[in-house]
């Protein structure tokens, strides 16, 4: 039962879910079907202004953006929302382990008890003002210091032992985010953390099982999650990211901003080849008139951007050995984000990390267009995973707790049959 910051939830089957990010700003609505699957019925995406480094800089230009990207959305879908579900992007996420034991005096235990030990309400007294938890995830469970248990429920013991991974955010950030999700005239349902929800959408169910690294590569930031054994145990971001390498392109070859965006998608590659000298660019000069064209070899493009790359991949790696979780992850790592597309991305990545890395794209979600199912889309496909994850956490409970009744209404009628 995984706990995330909620702030006024909709029984409505129809979700709606936003991603804020730098470059761009995307909404899916999605219609719910049994409570196990989901069916996208309406995406609105457009270019953002006013995010900086997955941080808020000009609270009218983000506000602008969201309404349009909603409204967009809403008229796809045929529907009008008023809560959304949201991601939180490059905002220094802090990821803590942290173990507690409960007193169950030796009873069974069951969903209060549970309930009891993953009530977060003494961690979120035990943060500075500065700091916001927004995700209480429990990794597992020990009873009288028998460890590796994943369901408590139903069994015995004196001490209930609970592994707690506790993720908390920049205050200052979080209400940022959510005054202008406000303004828009739309309440937050839930916050999400940017890499847990790509790690959502494009890791597969072994990859969570075993031990994988998953890298979302925004314009702002990089932000990694480290899975194991089903369970997110490690978060984190670098303040780098796509628009960093777009920014190296302008500054280096002295070509406007567009068109370095434009020519790091049609020409940028993250691997060389012997044929770069021989290709040439065209490209304008900053401003110069639009017939002053000048030719660079492709060579020189992928010169300028194989640094900044190798410099993201270094931090990544320094931070999962700082860590301490680089043994758990294995040799598994997957690549998201809108940054991630670049030609020979994955083989620059395998070679630094020494890992085996392919690109994630959103699965499991249904009518998703071919435009929205790239890996710059992850994040929005994975809070509608978080939504589902957490439908069924609370249909389980439910169901447990109708299992209970019913086993103890079965034992009271055999008594009677027996003894009566």
């Amino acid at each position: 039962m995984n706990k995330s910051k909620r702030i006024n939830g909709s029984k409505s089957s129809c979700i709606a879910v936003l991603d804020v990010g730098s470059t761009k700003v995307a909404c899916f609505i999605a219609q719910i079907i049994d409570n196990k699957e989901a069916h996208v019925i309406g995406i609105g995406h457009q270019v953002s202004s006013g995010v900086k480094n997955g941080n808020i800089v000009d609270m009218d230009a983000v506000e602008a953006s969201v309404r349009a990207t909603v409204e967009s959305a809403e008229l796809m879908a045929g529907e009008n929302v008023s809560n959304v579900s949201v991601s939180l992007a490059g905002i220094e996420p802090k990821s803590e382990l942290i173990s507690f034991d409960v007193s169950v005096a030796g009873n069974q235990i069951n969903d209060s008890d549970l309930k009891r030990a993953l009530d977060p309400a003494w961690i979120y007294s035990q943060q500075s003002l500065d700091r916001e938890v927004v995700h209480t995830l429990p990794v597992s469970y020990s009873i009288d210091g028998k460890k590796g248990i994943k369901d408590p429920r139903g069994m015995h013991g004196d001490k209930l032992g609970v592994n707690m991974h506790v993720i908390t955010t920049p205050s200052s950030s979080v209400r940022n985010l959510e005054t202008c999700i406000n303004r828009c005239h739309l309440e937050i349902s839930e916050l999400v953390i940017t890499p847990y929800a790509s790690s959502l959408a494009c890791l597969v169910k072994d990859e969570m099982e075993l031990g994988s690294l998953c890298i979302d590569m925004g314009g702002g930031s990089t932000t990694i999650s480290v899975f194991f054994d089903n369970q997110m145990i490690y978060a984190d971001s670098i303040p780098i990211g796509g628009l960093h390498v777009t920014n190296d392109i302008a500054k280096g070859l002295s070509a406007p901003l567009s068109h370095s965006e434009r020519m790091k998608s049609l020409y940028g590659s993250a691997i060389s080849s012997p044929s770069d000298d021989m290709e040439q660019i065209k490209i304008p000069l900053v401003g110069e008139d639009e017939n002053e064209i000048t030719q660079v070899p492709r060579s020189l493009l992928i010169g300028i951007i194989k640094p900044r790359l190798e410099e993201i991949f270094e931090l990544v790696k320094k931070k999962i050995i700082d860590s301490g979780f680089e043994k758990v992850l294995g040799r598994r790592a997957v690549l998201t984000g809108g940054a991630s597309q670049l030609t020979g991305i994955t083989n620059l990545a395998a070679t630094i990390l020494d890992k085996q890395v392919r690109l994630g794209r959103p699965s499991n979600i249904e009518g998703l267009a071919e435009s929205a199912n790239g890996p710059g889309f992850s994040v929005c496909a994975g809070l509608i995973q978080h939504h589902l994850n957490e439908r069924q956490s609370i249909l389980s409970t439910a169901s447990n707790k109708v299992g209970l009744t019913e086993s103890k209404i079965a034992r009271f009628g055999q008594w009677l049959r027996d003894y009566v």
